[in-house]
């Protein structure tokens, strides 16, 4: 087995691995290793034939795969080393990994190690949808692979599972496809297309394609031989059911963090996120070991985890300079909120550009007020006219300066007037 030594390894290539990967390059970290699994690098926005992307870190729009492809350039110019086709199979230690590709095993030492996997839509298996077997079941991604890289059919008439953003990307897929969405399921009141991106939902579904949109509904069979020919639709409130005849279902967002490697490192796990548990310095449990974008919760836009990719590699320049690890104390989310991202707190995670804590809720929030506490001391608090699913609501961070390390957990909770 080939071994070799490393500054970093970073474990994903896309935007966060690469943002992370530059950013290092230029504060003077130039022994750094880049591995993918993929064939190429720029993670999910190589799918993704829509504009968008880059708006918060370029400041200027681009393609997904126009995206993806100036970051893998910026990479490549600066001396980075990117390993495509390449999987981490094992952990020696806290900072040694086994790598498997077509040109063998190798084992790489670092003195710090970067995760940033990303995350994945659940698929129909994973969401327990009963029914028979038959082709034309896709994830957004899957779906995507299809239409853009392989220029295969995907079928005339789709159900798409989900309302939020990425099934809207979902939906200008299928029309590039020339494939027709006869509707969009979600067990939530309405849609999730929040501020920015409302114009786009309104254009597409209601304007463009008028396509009908099913709240408080669920997909809860699916029928068909060789392909599906429809699914089963109930309505949560009533519980009726109707059958729409569909060739395809698109099985769009609910996602999960790509975690297995972590877990397998024995990292903490956040139960919220199910990501690796972190700090705002992004600073695992354990020690070296950093973890940033899309693993840590899925999922945000690209642009924010190549931001967040960028601020990791200012935490890891530190951490290579002094070696300093501190303990951390864990950050709780109550129901109906899902999870808070960063999620521990530590004495030394302050030196990063973050801004601010993000959190999620399970279900459509109005005139709700929003509290840390530890103990019985109120740290933050403030009213919120407005907080829905699948959108990241924003805590800032002026109060962890309050927090008594010494003391329990701190707690984020809601409370409705």
């Amino acid at each position: 087995m080939k071994k070799r030594n490393v500054d970093v390894l970073i474990v994903g290539a896309g935007p966060a691995g690469l943002a992370a990967a530059i950013e290092l390059n230029k504060s003077g970290v130039k022994n750094c290793l880049v591995v993918d699994r993929d064939s190429h690098a720029g993670g999910t926005p190589y799918f993704c034939h829509h504009s968008g992307f880059g708006l918060k870190d370029l400041h200027f729009p681009l393609s997904g795969p126009g995206y993806a492809r100036h970051y893998a350039k910026k990479a490549i110019q600066a001396g980075i080393e990117i390993l495509t086709e390449t999987t981490v199979i094992d952990w020696k230690d806290a900072t040694t990994l086994t790598l498997s590709s077509p040109r063998g095993l190798e084992q790489v030492s670092a003195k710090s190690v970067l995760l940033a996997t990303g995350c994945r839509e659940r698929p129909r298996s994973a969401r327990l949808v009963p029914g028979s077997r038959p082709h034309g079941i896709f994830t957004t991604g899957s779906l995507q692979d299809f239409v853009h890289t392989y220029s295969q059919p995907v079928g005339r008439r789709a159900v798409i599972v989900g309302a939020e953003l990425v099934s809207f990307s979902a939906l200008v897929t299928l029309a590039n496809a020339k494939s027709k969405a006869v509707m969009m399921v979600t067990e939530l009141p309405k849609h999730q297309a929040y501020h920015f991106y409302r114009p786009f939902k309104w254009f597409t579904t209601t304007l463009l394609m008028r396509v009908p949109i099913a709240s408080f509904s669920k997909l809860t069979n699916i029928y068909g031989k060789k392909r599906v020919e429809a699914v089963e639709i109930t309505h949560l409130q009533t519980g009726k059911k109707k059958n729409v005849e569909c060739d395809s279902v698109i099985f769009t967002g609910d996602w999960i963090p790509d975690h297995e490697l972590a877990r397998k490192g024995g990292l903490e796990i956040d139960p919220g996120t199910l990501g690796p548990q972190v700090d705002s310095s992004f600073r695992t449990s354990q020690k070296g070991v950093f973890a940033a974008g899309n693993l840590l919760r899925g999922a945000e836009t690209a642009d924010i985890a190549a931001i967040e990719g960028r601020m990791a590699a200012a935490s890891i320049t530190h951490y290579l300079n002094t070696e300093e690890w501190p303990q951390s104390l864990p950050f709780i989310a109550e129901s109906p909120i899902v999870w808070v991202s960063p999620n521990s707190f530590s004495h030394k995670s302050t030196q990063t550009l973050l801004k601010n804590y993000l959190f999620r809720v399970d279900a459509f929030q109005k005139n709700v007020t929003v509290q840390v506490t530890q103990d019985n001391n109120i740290l933050y608090s403030k009213k919120y006219r407005f907080i829905g699913p699948n959108y990241s609501a924003h805590l800032g961070k002026k109060w962890i300066a309050k927090i008594d390390f010494q003391g329990p957990a701190p707690h984020l909770r809601i409370i409705t007037e």
